[in-house]
């Protein structure tokens, strides 16, 4: 006996469904915040009607906690995978970034969602998405401790700070490929290795 799949709208099934209404509001999250984020658009985008964005979802927090659930492991497990390579010291950054750009290939906007400057703090939203930034982070505590501890620096303020300046980096790379649609992830790898050459980056925390 088969049981039957849940219902959708229009003959999708609810599954697909609710992978497309996550995947237009990646992108309007990604590009607007979570505050500016449109209900309506995402529905609009989709071809749904608002309203069955909070049947499915519960409401607009529920539907960015379900993007963060998407993109949060997805992005924990590429840096996971690069690290666990345990490429040479000087090509550990350009690693890392290779891998975040092949998982971001398709949606490049979902860094920008986990990464929210908008939300507000403490609430749901911003919980949700420390959850995730915080497992990711705690790798690129453990890269740049590692790093300056090579050099003999053990201080942990100064880890702490390139920590940030690496997380800062990422964003500005992965903000600067998304003005660039036509360029992919090969082209983003190949275009940083070029950079951190020309900059003399010996190593990278994560």
């Amino acid at each position: 006996m088969t049981t039957a799949r849940p219902a959708g709208t229009k003959g999708v099934p609810r599954a697909r469904r609710e992978q497309q209404i996550i995947a237009a509001a990646m992108e309007e999250f990604g590009r607007r915040g979570h505050a500016a984020a449109s209900m309506a658009d995402i529905a609009r985008h989709v071809g749904v009607t608002k309203p069955m964005l909070y049947t499915y979802f519960g409401s607009k927090d529920g539907l960015y906690a379900a993007c963060v659930d998407r993109v949060g492991p997805r992005l924990l497990a590429a840096v996971e995978q690069a690290m666990a390579a345990r490429p040479p010291k000087d090509e550990l950054a350009h690693t890392v970034l290779a891998a975040l750009f092949r998982a971001l290939e398709d949606q490049r906007h979902a860094w920008f969602v986990l990464y929210d400057r908008t939300l507000q703090a403490d609430s749901e939203p911003w919980h949700a998405a420390r959850r995730h930034r915080e497992a990711i982070d705690e790798l690129a505590a453990s890269g740049t401790a590692a790093l300056l501890g090579d050099q003999g620096n053990h201080d942990p303020l100064d880890a702490d700070a390139l920590k940030h300046v690496w997380t800062g980096t990422v964003s500005a790379l992965i903000g600067w490929w998304i003005s660039h649609p036509q360029l992919g992830a090969q082209d983003m790898t190949a275009r940083c290795a070029r950079l951190l050459s020309a900059i003399g980056t010996t190593a990278g925390p994560v």
